[in-house]
């Protein structure tokens, strides 16, 4: 195994977010001083370069891209209400594209927030912003897309106290055509954490529901793999609520800080990791809870393999891996993958189980864990790494570094 350097660049400073495309063309990059760059992934040229957010940027989030399915129900909801609209074309014509259905690069709406209290909307094709919402005076540092039911596609979820959305004032994005390699994007909401307050905006970013202040600031975002829950954590424990009607749906008490919260792909473990430091599991499902102590710091990143057997773990020299298959890893011994200074990030592949750890002083390196030989590759860098993005296609490592350098490796057997 082997990473080699594809591209480079540098931004202004810090790199505080890194996030590919749904479809892996384009890799978004937030300085912590407040631009976006967008490169594109086969050369690294520069593609755009946006404002971002006066005082600074925290946080990107890529609208996702539709599955096929999704795509069918779309192409089929968009021809069945134009033939009720338009009932004088023949069976066999197509419809006419209107402004709701135009062609669209996969994935083409980017997300930031930033110390302004604000939500931004991008066209990355175009390099142009498009709406903001702005949610008050504390940071936008929490982002996550989630999947919306029909109705809402079609705008005809309401807020409380308020009529229907009419057909107009529905986001334009929501159905497009497909073709042979364009996907559009799915009818989706954007759950944004600013302070104690949490809010679902719709991708022109007016807000679909704001919801009960948490009684701490918002620490850390999640949604669940299979959506329909979005989990919000704070200084005191998680509240996990329920993305289509916007009521709570399970409150987990924790007495201390959590700085990190991530689901496992099978939607079954939710995860903190806490200032304490430890690691907590969740079954969210059974009600059931599982406690990981004995960390040397505050555990800030974690990260789940595909099969969600894997879950790695920073607050060490060492990247903790805890089993999670069946009962869950209380009681059993993690494995340990050794570096020579504090770890500052760990990322698993989206298909695959390669591991990326990251070290105060720039090493980066591979693991399998599951081999009794795990160690794969190592790169030394310049600089530590602030965050790890894997290409859609795991082919592709990008990495952020404290300098504001960007490298792009690929990963080759």
């Amino acid at each position: 195994m082997q990473l080699t350097k594809h591209w480079a660049a540098t931004l202004d400073d810090y790199v505080i977010d890194l996030a590919w495309s749904p479809d892996g063309a384009a890799l978004a990059a937030a300085s912590a001083a407040g631009p976006l760059s967008l490169f594109a992934r086969a050369d690294g040229a520069k593609l755009h370069v946006l404002p971002g957010h006066d005082g600074g940027t925290n946080a990107l989030a890529w609208r996702p891209a539709a599955q096929r399915s999704e795509v069918r129900d779309q192409r089929s909801e968009a021809s069945r209400q134009m033939s009720e609209e338009k009932p004088q074309f023949a069976e066999e014509s197509a419809p006419p594209l209107t402004s709701d259905l135009r062609p669209l690069t996969s994935g083409s709406t980017l997300a930031s927030g930033g110390q302004d209290g604000a939500v931004k909307f991008w066209d990355a094709t175009t390099g142009q912003h498009t709406a903001t919402a702005k949610l008050g005076k504390a940071w936008i540092e929490h982002l996550a897309w989630l999947p919306v039911q029909r109705s809402e596609a079609r705008g005809q979820m309401s807020e409380p106290g308020q009529a229907p959305l009419s057909s107009a004032a529905t986001p334009t994005s929501d159905l497009r055509p497909l073709s042979s390699d364009l996907w559009p994007q799915t009818p989706s909401l954007l759950f944004a954490a600013s302070g104690r307050t949490l809010a679902a905006l719709r991708p022109d970013a007016s807000i679909a529901h704001t919801f009960k202040p948490a009684p701490k600031t918002i620490s850390a975002l999640a949604a669940a793999p299979h959506g329909g829950t979005v989990a919000a954590a704070y200084f005191g424990g998680v509240c996990l609520w329920d993305t289509a009607d916007f009521v709570p749906q399970k409150d987990f008490p924790y007495a201390n800080g959590i700085h990190a919260l991530v689901w496992s792909p099978d939607s079954k473990w939710l995860v903190s990791g806490n200032q304490d430091p430890s690691v907590h599991l969740w079954i969210p499902e059974k009600d059931i809870e599982l406690h990981m102590s004995g960390y040397e710091g505050k555990v800030k990143f974690l990260s789940f393999d595909q099969s969600s057997r894997w879950l790695a773990t920073s607050g060490g020299r060492d990247a903790c891996i805890w089993d999670c298959e069946g009962a869950g890893p209380e009681g059993r011994e993690p494995a340990m993958l050794p570096h020579e200074a504090p770890v500052g990030a760990v990322a698993f592949q989206h298909q695959h189980g390669l591991l990326a750890t990251g070290s105060g002083d720039g090493t980066v390196q591979l693991w399998s864990p599951e081999r009794r030989q795990p160690l794969r590759a190592t790169v030394k860098m310049p600089s530590a790494a602030t965050k790890f993005a894997w290409a859609p296609d795991d082919s592709a490592l990008a990495i952020g570094t404290e300098r504001g350098a960007v490298y792009v490796l690929k990963c080759e057997a």
